[in-house]
């Protein structure tokens, strides 16, 4: 089994490098400055009790690699950019081969599944940043991260399972799941308050105004008769634990906005709850406030934090113009 990790972001990064370093067969898919620095120096990895530099392969398109029958390739850029990236795989020739959402969000296993057959979802504990080219940042303890694996839509099998053995052995902590989608469902509702640490900082999360998005999303899914759970947490095994000498930038989409991306995932979080509650008839204004907010921090190359929650939730109060 060969690992291949197209995009080495915070995520895909950290799982590659200490996958890498406990012998796994790991190749990476990077681009521009990220591609250069691991290429010329590997990737240091940063995280509680470790700071290690790890060497492995890299290459800048799938169209650089020989794909084999037992690769297993796991998606880990943003959601906006994964159609694209399945199109490029399509075209090297990938067919059988296992495809492993990692993404936030419920979209990405759609996409694939429209184009490849074996596809797995991936429910993703693992707070890591990723700013600075050759450089990752993983902040828990006393696993690396948390994943529940399981075939899409539905199902376990041993291709899920040894990548529960090769996370396990890697320092995070793998748990095959047949019923995978709820859990992905319930991090999604963890995940609509990113927009909102990126404009506000991490204290954004516990707003009135956040609370407010996810009783919107929790009624929008009821409606739509969709099961969340939160049984994935496994707080036992993962809790926040800062790394000595390095703050945090903070969620995901603070993260895009801090390396100036040009793009943001909102559309796929909140904007997934406008989905289902404009099909199903759910009013989810505050949703939409957010995916608007995502849209202008992007725009306006608004700084990371530098908005006020007090300022968000008034206009997020005031009725849309006539």
């Amino acid at each position: 089994m060969r690992l291949v990790f197209y995009g080495l972001g915070a995520i895909g990064g950290g799982l590659a490098a200490m996958l890498a370093k406990s012998g796994q067969d790991v190749i990476g898919i990077a681009r521009g400055a990220q591609l250069d620095a691991v290429r010329a120096g590997g990737l240091r990895v940063r995280a509680p009790e470790m700071d290690d530099v790890v060497k492995f392969p890299c290459v800048g398109a799938p169209s650089e690699i020989a794909f084999r029958p037992d690769d297993v390739i796991f998606l880990t850029m943003k959601t906006q950019d994964t159609k694209q990236a399945l199109e490029d795989l399509r075209k090297c020739g990938v067919s059988e081969q296992a495809i492993v959402c990692t993404q936030n969000g419920i979209e990405n296993e759609k996409l694939a599944l429209r184009i490849f057959r074996n596809v797995y979802a991936a429910v993703v504990m693992m707070p890591a940043d990723f700013v600075k080219p050759g450089e990752g940042v993983i902040n828990c303890a006393p696993k690396l991260g948390v994943f529940n694996i399981g075939r899409f839509p539905r199902g376990v099998d041993a291709v899920a399972e040894d990548i529960c053995k090769a996370l396990d052995g890697a320092g995070f902590a793998g748990f095959p799941d047949a019923d995978v989608m709820p859990g992905k469902y319930g991090k999604l509702l963890m995940n609509l308050s990113n927009v909102l640490d990126a404009a506000a900082g991490e204290a954004a999360r516990k707003s009135t105004l956040a609370d407010r998005v996810r009783s919107e999303a929790e009624t929008a899914l009821k409606a739509a008769g969709i099961e969340y759970t939160m049984g994935f947490r496994h707080d036992d095994l993962m809790q926040m634990t800062p790394v000595p000498g390095v703050k945090r930038t903070g969620s995901s989409s603070a993260q895009s906005l801090a390396r100036g991306v040009g793009s943001i995932e909102t559309d796929y979080l909140n904007g997934e709850i406008v989905l289902i509650g404009r099909l199903h008839g759910v009013p989810v204004s505050a949703n939409e406030f957010l995916c608007e907010l995502g849209r202008r921090l992007v725009g306006e190359g608004i700084a990371p934090g530098s908005l006020s929650i007090e300022d968000l939730q008034s206009a997020c109060e005031e009725p849309p113009a006539a």
